[in-house]
């Protein structure tokens, strides 16, 4: 059970890797309906065979479902896996969100009188 739910989550990140993928998900959850493959393809100036291999590989990945109806195939969004990879980066997020913070507050913080005038007298030094 582990070991294929690693495999599915392994298969989102690499179909995510790819920015062509990407902007095709984003096309699907921005799209109202399906779109056909050739839709996808239209914004990348790519052969449908090209946009089918992408479209492939993110079925594979389980984020893209395809229905064919005659020659058209259309495809949509399931975003179920989505949200199992959104799960596993949220288990992670308090590690980002810990460091953001400590940063947040250094950079909040006043900077001594002295540095000021040091930063001010070395950038004349400068010029």
């Amino acid at each position: 059970m582990v070991e294929q739910q690693s495999a599915q989550l392994d298969a989102v990140f690499h179909a995510l890797a790819d920015p062509t993928r990407r902007r095709m998900l984003r096309s699907l959850a921005d799209s109202d309906s399906e779109l056909s493959i050739g839709e996808l393809a239209a914004p990348f100036r790519m052969s449908f065979a090209g946009a089918s291999k992408h479209v492939k590989y993110l079925e594979s990945a389980g984020l893209v479902r395809r229905t064919v109806q005659g020659r058209q195939h259309l495809c949509r969004l399931d975003a179920e896996r989505l949200a199992d990879a959104d799960q596993w980066l949220r288990f992670y997020e308090r590690f980002w969100s810990d460091r953001l913070d400590a940063l947040e507050r250094e950079l909040r913080k006043p900077e001594p009188k002295n540095e000021i005038r040091n930063t001010r007298n070395q950038a004349r030094k400068k010029r």
